[in-house]
């Protein structure tokens, strides 16, 4: 069972108003304006750490069947400027209005490259959504730490998660043996690419929405909550791990058709 909560996606032009989380933590000025949603038949869909384009397998498979045109990025997990220009590429590519999509790690990607004229909305899957020029990591550390932070392992500059770590705290909700195949395939990321900050919040501009899973263990869902409200998003509450985009594919599905709907 989905629990929708709706929050303003946009404010009054030229009005400046700040909104606190419950922890005292100030947010920046919603946008004084924001586009109006247009329908859409690309979809752009990115993925995170741990993780390669094939993760949007089961989503892809029905947006293809609703007859939408969707294509997965292989994003290269080294540098933010790099993982960056992996989505610009795509998106220039599209043949007309696109909807974003990004999951995890690359909810970063969707707020740097979002403001591309294609894009006509943006959905973030259990997803970092910073501020431009605003440090993600400082942020998270006003959440309690989630579990999956202490499974990760580096050989010299590249990280992954232990497989412990990722079975039970990054796809907890996934049967043992399909959890074991994407643990098997599991891209590691470089170091650098951590120390990136956006410059851009494309949700300051662009309809957006986002899905909450409210049993992560990779990002604290109370976290996830804040940034969706933060932005103004269409949000949806899935009991579900890390990997929504897997264990629900139907309501992640169902989610980005709204979004590219226009409605």
């Amino acid at each position: 069972m989905i629990n929708r909560r709706t929050f303003s996606t946009a404010l009054l032009a030229g009005a400046a108003a700040s909104l606190v989380s419950k922890r005292g933590m100030a947010a920046t000025a919603q946008p004084a304006a924001m586009s109006a949603p247009v329908k859409a038949r690309n979809i752009v869909l990115a993925h995170g750490l741990f993780a390669d384009g094939s993760c949007w397998t089961e989503v892809i498979g029905r947006l293809q069947a609703a007859g939408f045109n969707a294509t997965a990025v292989q994003n290269p997990l080294t540098t933010l400027p790099e993982a960056v220009a992996s989505v610009q590429k795509v998106l220039d590519r599209q043949d007309g209005p696109t909807v974003l999509v990004g999951h995890s790690f690359s909810g970063m990607l969707v707020s740097e490259t979002g403001v591309h004229p294609k894009v006509s909305a943006l959905v973030y899957i259990a997803a970092r959504a910073p501020d431009a020029g605003e440090d993600y990591t400082a942020l998270a550390k006003t959440y309690p730490t989630p579990p999956a932070s202490a499974g990760i392992v580096f050989d010299g500059d590249e990280g992954r998660l232990t497989e412990e770590a990722f079975l039970r705290d990054f796809a907890g909700d996934l049967p043992e043996a399909k959890a074991r195949l994407l643990y098997a395939v599991q891209e590691p990321f470089h170091k650098a690419l951590l120390t990136g900050k956006t410059t851009q919040a494309a949700w300051r501009s662009k309809p957006s929405w986002y899905a909450v899973s409210t049993e992560d263990r990779t990002i604290n869902p109370d976290l996830e909550r804040f940034m969706a409200k933060r932005m103004g998003a269409k949000t949806i509450e899935l009991k579900s791990s890390h990997l929504s985009l897997i264990s629900h594919p139907d309501e992640i599905a169902q989610l980005i058709i709204e979004a590219a709907s226009g409605r």
